[in-house]
């Protein structure tokens, strides 16, 4: 893995990381006393409401799809180029905000065993 960056600290913090990165990002944050002080400055910025566009773009997750696009999306109906976003959202930006969301409607559309 590639050095840790703050960028990639505040997705640990928010949970936005895959799970070998998140895994990745615990023990470099174990072994390391410089990281760590690093981390408590990012939690810090974190807490005072960083308010640069960047911050509250990933804040707000304003290139989210909604629920009702992303169900559109598990549907495979609607415009195309939406079902194309969302496509590229969650497979190559990988956000794992919508991942969640769409593998939450697709249990809650499964039909329940008696």
């Amino acid at each position: 893995m590639s050095a840790i960056t703050r960028q990639m600290l505040r997705d640990y913090l928010n949970d936005a990381l895959p799970d070998a990165e998140l895994a990745s990002v615990e023990k470099a944050l174990r072994e390391s006393a410089d990281l760590r002080a690093v981390y408590h400055e990012v939690v810090e910025q974190e807490d005072r409401g960083e308010h640069t566009v960047g911050a509250i773009w990933r804040r707000e997750r304003v290139s989210c799809p909604t629920r009702d696009q992303l169900g559109g999306y598990l549907l495979g109906a609607g415009d195309p180029e939406l079902i194309d976003y969302v496509d590229f959202h969650l497979k190559t930006i990988g956000c794992p905000y919508c991942q969640a969301n769409l593998d939450d409607m697709r249990k809650a559309s499964k039909p329940v065993k008696k």
